[in-house]
């Protein structure tokens, strides 16, 4: 005869609610104040060990072997950093071709600026191409210090040694770089005496002016102002008369005659002229256009506004000439 299973003498359980959850042990419970200590070190030896890898690849960025360096003031190609060095530009470093390092034209500046403190490395065309990101750099790229301003007393009074009709040229709000550069490079290749740009809501001088403008930027002043207007009033108490460039003028520049020290005024792209800016131009001027294009790039009409008051200049001097032959 099988016998039958005992049946079990605990019953069943039939709390419910808090006694349901699992319990644990006491060594179960959650990090101990040691440990949460130790995890804390941890984190901040990780940190450490971020913040050297990250100075690593600052340095290999500095040394041409990284692509990390768009935001740094970079100025690459021949005539450029020739023109930097020759001016006595600060530069912090120059990375430049085996070949090239040895050119007579390089070899004395680059041993001139090395005891200024510019660091000096030779460089593969490799790097380099990398360093400019496909920008024409001719072998030799510079990273350069921060453009140093001139204040504006003393931009006025070199323009007044240089000539006694100086020419300023004023941004009012240009925000482009690439316009602020070649609007540089057509001033200081036509004769003008400086340029003023303001401190806030335009370009300054960066690597890319610097670049646009090819050199010129080491020959012509460039002074940076907190107020425009008073810059302005500042112009004309030192004798200068204040013209505006403008599409909706009614003068055409073509008719008025610049026989003074001249400041030329350049409103943004798109923009133009503020109203505040006009309200302190002695006059407004435009540049008749016949095309169904309604206006032109602002570096383009400011060459061309250069170009006529220079070409008035040119010719009053050549019929004073003939007059006396």
């Amino acid at each position: 005869m099988t016998p039958k299973p005992r049946k079990s003498s605990r019953k069943p359980s039939l709390r419910s609610g808090p006694s349901d959850k699992p319990r644990f042990s006491k060594n179960a419970r959650g990090p101990r104040r040691d440990d949460r200590r130790d995890d804390r070190r941890d984190d901040r030896r990780d940190d450490r060990r971020d913040d050297r890898r990250d100075d690593r690849r600052s340095s290999a960025a500095m040394s041409g072997d990284d692509n990390s360096l768009e935001d740094r003031d970079l100025i690459y190609g021949r005539h450029s950093v020739l023109s930097a060095l020759e001016g006595d530009r600060r530069l912090h470093r120059v990375w430049i071709s085996e070949q090239l390092r040895h050119a007579p034209r390089f070899h004395s500046l680059l041993s001139q600026a090395k005891q200024r403190g510019t660091v000096v490395d030779e460089a593969s065309y490799k790097q380099l191409d990398r360093m400019a990101d496909g920008g024409n750099h001719q072998g030799v790229i510079a990273q350069v210090a921060p453009y140093d301003y001139w204040h504006i007393a003393d931009l006025i009074e070199q323009s007044k040694k240089v000539s006694d009709r100086p020419v300023i040229i004023i941004s009012d709000g240009i925000t482009d770089p690439h316009n602020l550069g070649a609007i540089i490079r057509t001033a200081e290749a036509i004769g003008a005496q400086g340029l003023v740009v303001p401190q806030r809501r335009a370009a300054g001088v960066t690597s890319t002016v610097m670049k646009v403008a090819a050199g010129a930027i080491e020959k012509l002043p460039v002074a940076q102002v907190v107020n425009l207007s008073r810059t302005l009033e500042t112009f004309k108490e030192e004798g200068f008369w204040i013209y505006g460039l403008s599409e909706q003028a009614d003068s055409v520049i073509s008719e008025v005659e610049f026989d003074r020290a001249t400041v030329l005024v350049m409103g943004a792209e798109g923009d133009g002229l503020s109203l505040l800016t006009q309200r302190h131009c002695d006059q407004l001027v435009s540049i008749p256009l016949a095309g169904s294009t309604p206006s032109l790039n602002v570096s383009v009409a400011a060459g061309m506004a250069l170009y006529e008051i220079y070409r008035q200049r040119w010719s009053n001097r050549l019929q004073l000439k003939n007059w006396g032959s």
